[in-house]
C-alpha cells in the first residue's frame, strides 16, 4: 500500500494538472519519444517566448485529472506523453505545429481548445490561421487598395477634365 506522503504527492500533481487545464485556453497532448534533450530544450524556449509551457506527467495521474474534469481522452493516454498548456489560444499551437513539421519524432495527438476537445485536424486548422499582425496587415492592405483605386480614378478624372 502506498504511503500517505506518496498519496498526498499524487493528489497535488492531479490538482496541478486540473488547474493547468482549467486556466488554459489551449492544451495540447503530444508524444515526444525520440527527441533529444537539446531539442526538448529548444521547444521549451520557443514556448516560453509565447508564455506557454509543457510538462510530462504520468498517464495515470493525467487520466485521473481528466476524469475529474469530465474530459474524455481515452485512447490517447498511452506511451510517453507531454502536456502543453497556455493562456494564449493560437501562438502555442503555431509553435508546436511548426516544431512538429521540423522534428518528425514529435507528434501532436489531441488538444483541448477553449474547453472543447479538438482532434488533430482542428489543431492544424488553428495552426494555419495567420498571426494577429498578419491579420492586421491583411485588413490594412485591403483598405489601402480602395484608397489607391480611388486615387487612380480621381487622377484619371482630373486628366480627362484637363483635356476638355
Amino acid at each position: 500500500m502506498a504511503s500517505l506522503k506518496a498519496l498526498e504527492n499524487k493528489k497535488s500533481i492531479v490538482k496541478e494538472i486540473e488547474d493547468n487545464i482549467k486556466n488554459s485556453e489551449s492544451v495540447i497532448l503530444f508524444q515526444y519519444q525520440g527527441l533529444t534533450v537539446s531539442e526538448l530544450s529548444e521547444l521549451r524556449k520557443q514556448l516560453r517566448e509565447v508564455n506557454s509551457a509543457f510538462k510530462v506527467y504520468k498517464n495515470t495521474l493525467l487520466k485521473r485529472a481528466l476524469d475529474d474534469l469530465n474530459v474524455d481522452l481515452t485512447g490517447f493516454l498511452e506511451g510517453p506523453n507531454a502536456l502543453l498548456y497556455s493562456t494564449n489560444l493560437l501562438e502555442p499551437i503555431k509553435v508546436i505545429s511548426e516544431f512538429a513539421k521540423n522534428h518528425d519524432k514529435l507528434s501532436i495527438r489531441v488538444g483541448i481548445l477553449s474547453g472543447d476537445v479538438a482532434d488533430l485536424n482542428t489543431i492544424n486548422e488553428y495552426a494555419s490561421i495567420p498571426s494577429r499582425e498578419g491579420l492586421l496587415n491583411m485588413i490594412a492592405s485591403g483598405m489601402m487598395e480602395h484608397v489607391r483605386n480611388l486615387a487612380i480614378a480621381l487622377n484619371l478624372y482630373a486628366e480627362k477634365k484637363e483635356e476638355n
